[in-house]
């Protein structure tokens, strides 16, 4: 029996991290993302190692640290944001697939999306770049599109003995894991992710063909910190516009037999104004009192 810690990995490769398995370990062999259908992209500092962590634990929960773990089911994501933008039915295609069809003189409707091993990604100057553009067209006509941003969280400290202690377990007498060191980055969310999300967001919203805003896609366990920053209390919109945000949140469904890799499931659909949005974060919903940062200054003092 494999004595696992509080603080550990909870996939690697796609399978569950003490999974041993012949077709987790041809994964561990083989440095293979299931989820992008190439090689693992979650290496150490230097790129000696290919680490292929998906999801750690946090506060007792589950928490999914890779985006490419969210590709699960063939890009499922991708295809959900598609349904709600442009409604259900439309078949979404890679680049390389909407270029045959448009060569071969086909006008079909359809979703092509453009990012990530899809044809060229959208950007803007040096340093902005969009993770996703989901493009409604009929042949080489521009019907519409919106933009997909794909988030997870990036974690503090390793996890480098914790991981070890996987790696060896089919040859390792010790079954007791080493715990992970890993914290995890939520001053992230302050720091970039929210304004990166607010500029992307005005940018769409200035769109003569962008009728649906942005879409955000995240862990719902790295969404609820983002309430911590901006509410839970956000007001609702019904109707899709330029200048909404829409939040679809996800969790891993639960465990499952070895050799198998757990679903990815939805849990919550949000849509609300960039411009609420982006006051209650300049506001601060849970900003410390002026009180407490003259008592911090005075802390500093002594």
């Amino acid at each position: 029996m494999v004595v696992r810690p509080r603080n550990d990995i909870v996939e690697i490769f796609g399978y569950a991290s003490d999974d041993l398995s012949p077709i987790a370990r041809q994964a561990w062999a083989n440095r293979h993302c299931i989820f992008i259908g190439a090689t693992c992209t979650k290496t150490n500092h230097d790129g000696s190692e290919v680490y292929g962590a998906c999801s750690v634990t946090s506060m007792g929960e589950d928490c999914i640290i890779c985006p490419n773990r969210l590709y699960a089911g063939n890009y499922q994501i991708l295809v959900d944001v598609a349904a709600d933008a442009f409604g259900p039915g439309l078949p979404v295609r890679s680049y390389s697939d909407y270029i045959n069809l448009r060569q071969q003189g086909s006008s079909e409707v359809c979703v092509v999306a453009l990012g990530q091993k899809s044809g060229k990604e959208v950007k803007l100057g040096r340093q902005l770049s969009m993770d996703w553009v989901l493009a409604k067209v009929s042949g080489r006509t521009l019907l519409g599109y919106v933009g997909v941003e794909v988030q997870s969280i990036d974690i503090t400290g390793n996890y480098r003995d914790n991981w070890a202690s996987y790696r060896d377990l089919p040859y390792s007498q010790n079954s007791i894991i080493q715990a992970s060191g890993h914290g995890m980055n939520w001053a992230n969310v302050h720091k970039r992710l929210i304004p990166q999300l607010i500029r992307k967001g005005l940018i769409y919203s200035r769109s003569n063909h962008v009728t649906s805003g942005l879409y955000f896609l995240l862990p719902e366990i790295v969404y609820r910190r983002f309430e911590t920053v901006i509410g839970a209390d956000i007001p609702i919109e019904r109707e899709a516009s330029p200048d909404n945000m829409t939040v679809f949140t996800y969790g891993l469904a639960p465990t499952v037999p070895h050799g198998c890799i757990r679903g990815l499931v939805p849990i919550r659909k949000l849509r609300f104004s960039l411009e609420e949005f982006s006051s209650r974060f300049v506001a601060g919903s849970n900003l410390p009192s002026g009180g407490e940062l003259d008592a911090a200054v005075l802390r500093g003092l002594n």
